[in-house]
């Protein structure tokens, strides 16, 4: 009986390591491509958890850098300048500002991007219709939500991702038009809306 006990803790042993070994099958190789990319721009669909879709255009330039350019009607702003992220909307009055670290889109222009460090690789899966999936949290924090990033392969590209929060609200990002390697001026990573001063005047008035 004990040989028999040994014989499944090491079948168990071995199921337990070879699925951590494929865990970790893909990291290197989107690593790799996320830190090759210098300029990106692609049109996007946004899917929000109040059934909204909103769409546009994303602008990235790493490090640090990035705008996601929404279509009329929409008079939605976000742009990462580098060091902080600034979000306003002219139709709710909501604005915030925050360091690139915080938001769940830092993966896209972190510099270097490393699924080791402040920022894990969870999981790495491949969905029925081919698309690898890498499920990435805070290292610190993986209770405060987690994106799940989805690349196409053979070659490998970035397809969009997930954001789901600790609440378990979910927005679906899709891209498609993706260009890389492309001039992109400096204005687009410039935020262009009143600051928070001028928002908290026009509040009071």
């Amino acid at each position: 009986m004990r040989s028999v006990l040994t014989g499944l803790l090491a079948l168990l042993a071995l199921g337990l390591a070879s699925s951590a070994s494929r865990a970790q099958v893909g990291v290197p190789q989107i690593e790799n491509y996320i830190n090759s990319i210098r300029t990106l721009q692609a049109r996007f669909v946004q899917s929000n958890p109040n059934g909204s879709v909103l769409q546009g255009t994303l602008y990235v330039r790493r490090p640090g850098r990035m705008r996601f350019q929404y279509d009329p009607p929409s008079q939605l702003k976000i742009v990462a300048d580098g060091t902080q992220v600034t979000m306003w909307d002219p139709a709710t009055h909501d604005f915030g500002q925050w360091p690139i670290g915080w938001t769940a889109a830092s993966f896209l222009v972190k510099e270097p991007l490393k699924l080791s460090g402040d920022l894990t690789a969870q999981a790495v899966n491949r969905t029925a219709d081919g698309l690898l999936e890498v499920t990435i949290v805070q290292t610190r924090k993986p209770q405060e939500g987690k994106v799940i990033v989805r690349f196409a392969e053979n070659p490998m590209a970035l397809r969009g991702w997930s954001i789901i929060d600790n609440r378990g609200n979910k927005v679906d990002v899709a891209l498609t038009q993706v260009q890389t390697g492309i001039q992109l001026a400096d204005s687009l990573f410039k935020y262009d809306g009143p600051d928070a001063g001028q928002i908290l005047n026009g509040n009071r008035n």
